[in-house]
């Protein structure tokens, strides 16, 4: 772990000495949690000095609880909101795949001191949506195009918000959303409290970091240049699209004889998506499919049942998997290989 900038409050080694109120370490208590992980050690301590924050850290390393509970203490130390008031923290995500595993851990940790949230993204009808606007949440969840829709047709405001989260940055930029953080940021009071996540730091993420935070501190895990994995063990195989099938069966049969099986395929577009998980799921494979073209509530099925293990085949594209946390996943076949080193 690398810090940068002046004055860094000093890590932390256990829940207790984050300074928590007790509501919230109580929540920790009983979810069993038994120590931090290294960026909540260290991005706790940073969240709760006030001071703007860059972390980069990859999925899965537990960096939503690192602004999620510091998010649930800002908003007690605030008044109350009034009848028409827009929330106080706002959390911007690429996906709504991701904007909706964040409301999760913030509706956990909420639920003691009453904090309102709702998950605004497009893709479903606004109506639900709308109604908990209106009736008043202290955490909005958003993906950009669906939050300035609502902003436009005045479904809600910014003006209350004092802590803003942008997470997976450099996602969201690569998904052509930066004029969209640009014009949502423009709307935030400036004594706000800026907290910036991402995977990685190119120079467009740098950018965006030095436009709208002030004096901020940083936190890397691990290294700045993106690495795969190193505990895991990586295989490439040459062969002709017409083997890829026979091939994909062999790794199959190999892998359900083990006693976790739970295996992600990724594939290049959605039509190969589609293709191979009807090939399997004739051939007897318990396998589904996610891409960008399923209506959200049957990719919110397909996840649940991967993640539960009833069904312990997925096969998505990789824009559809991006920000997708599953904890036990223990193959990954590329069917197709990815574009670029990045998405590898």
């Amino acid at each position: 772990m690398t810090l940068y900038g002046p004055d860094i409050p000093k890590p932390i080694e256990s829940f207790e000495e984050a300074g928590f109120p007790p509501y919230v370490l109580k929540e920790v208590v009983e979810l069993g949690f038994k120590a931090p992980t290294p960026i909540q050690a260290q991005g706790w301590p940073m969240a709760l000095s006030g001071r703007d924050v860059v972390g980069i850290a990859e999925t899965g390393s537990g960096k939503t609880l690192a602004y999620c509970l510091p998010a649930i203490v800002h908003i007690n130390a605030q008044p109350f909101l009034e009848p028409g008031d827009g929330p106080i923290v706002l959390i911007l995500a690429p996906t709504r795949e991701l904007a909706v595993q964040i409301q999760q851990e913030c509706t956990k940790f909420g639920n003691s001191s009453r904090i309102k949230n709702t998950c605004v993204y497009g893709g479903v009808p606004r109506g639900p949506q709308i109604r908990d606007l209106s009736r008043g949440i202290e955490i909005c969840i958003a993906t950009p195009g669906r939050l300035i829709d609502m902003l436009e047709s005045r479904k809600t405001n910014l003006r209350r918000v004092t802590y803003l989260v942008l997470d997976e940055a450099d996602r969201m930029l690569d998904m052509g959303f930066e004029p969209q953080i640009r014009k949502i940021v423009e709307q935030i009071r400036p004594d706000r409290q800026t907290l910036m996540w991402s995977a990685t730091w190119p120079k467009e993420v740098q950018r965006l970091a030095q436009d709208y935070l002030k004096d901020y501190i940083q936190v890397n895990v691990g290294s700045l240049s993106l690495s795969a994995s190193h505990n895991i063990s990586q295989s490439v195989e040459v062969c002709a699209e017409h083997e890829k099938r026979g091939k994909l069966i062999k790794h199959l049969e190999r892998i359900m004889d083990e006693r976790e099986h739970k295996t992600l395929i990724f594939t290049g577009t959605k039509r190969t998506a589609d293709d191979i998980t009807k090939y399997l799921r004739q051939d007897g494979w318990p396998a589904l499919a996610i891409h960008g073209d399923k209506a959200q509530n049957e990719r919110d099925w397909v996840l649940n049942e991967f993640k539960t293990g009833k069904s312990p085949i997925m096969v998505a594209t990789d824009v559809a998997s991006r920000g997708i946390d599953v904890k036990d996943v223990k193959f990954v076949i590329n069917y197709d290989f990815p574009n670029n080193v990045e998405d590898y």
